[in-house]
């Protein structure tokens, strides 16, 4: 298994209704609920942020598909939205995607844009089968914490964040080794390798600190 995103988005919200810190692997956006369920409309909604999805993923393959057959079409608009309704006692989400155009784009490139358009990375991920695994933290989970250090660097593990599949055994097998006892053999890899490694952990289970610079330089995925 191997995560499509380096780092996981990371969301965060306090006490005021209902603004959301979004943070990205190069940045942070704003996102909230509209005045009609208690927000301030200070960013995208949530059903938004999932069109907003759709729509860019299907524009950025199209733009990928046109400029790579080296094609006239200068610019191109899409909307999107969706409706609920109910089938045999279950909810079935409807969405609708518009592609317009702008400029003359004749009928047998049209019919094969629109194929490429439906197999966008978001559109395959909307029409498959999709599993939502959800896990929470204890306040216990957060205190643990061991080490594994090769002189040079310091290999921090929380062993109850590691609920996710092991990434990080299929990338640096000969450092991270499930079946093996201790399972991180911090001398297994140069120290490089290690740091970038620890780095790309999406839920935060490792990190790292250089033993010359001490715990408090803590840093990693």
């Amino acid at each position: 298994m191997k995560y499509k995103l380096e780092k996981p988005v990371h969301g965060t919200i306090g006490t005021e209704k209902y603004k959301v810190t979004i943070t990205w692997r190069n940045g942070t956006f704003i996102a909230d609920e509209p005045p009609s369920s208690g927000g301030k409309d200070l960013g995208p909604d949530p059903f938004t942020q999932l069109m907003a999805s759709l729509a860019s993923c299907t524009l950025a393959t199209l733009r990928m598909y046109i400029d790579r057959k080296g094609w006239d079409i200068p610019e191109i608009a899409v909307n999107a939205n969706f409706y609920q309704e109910k089938e045999n006692d279950q909810t079935v989400s409807v969405i609708d995607r518009d592609i317009k155009f702008i400029s003359h784009v004749d009928e047998e490139k049209r019919s094969r844009l629109l194929e490429i358009a439906k197999a966008c990375p978001i559109s395959r991920i909307l029409e498959g089968e999709i599993k939502l695994r959800t896990f929470v933290f204890r306040d216990e989970d957060i205190e643990k914490k061991l080490h594994y250090t090769n002189g040079e660097v310091t290999i921090v593990w929380k062993p109850e964040f590691c609920k996710h599949a092991a990434r990080c055994v299929g990338q640096l097998p000969e450092v991270f080794d499930v079946k093996a006892k201790p399972w991180i053999n911090a001398g297994g890899a140069t120290t490089e390798r290690i740091v970038e490694q620890v780095k790309r952990c999406p839920s935060g289970a490792l990190r790292y600190f250089y033993n010359d610079k001490g715990p408090d330089s803590v840093a990693g995925g």
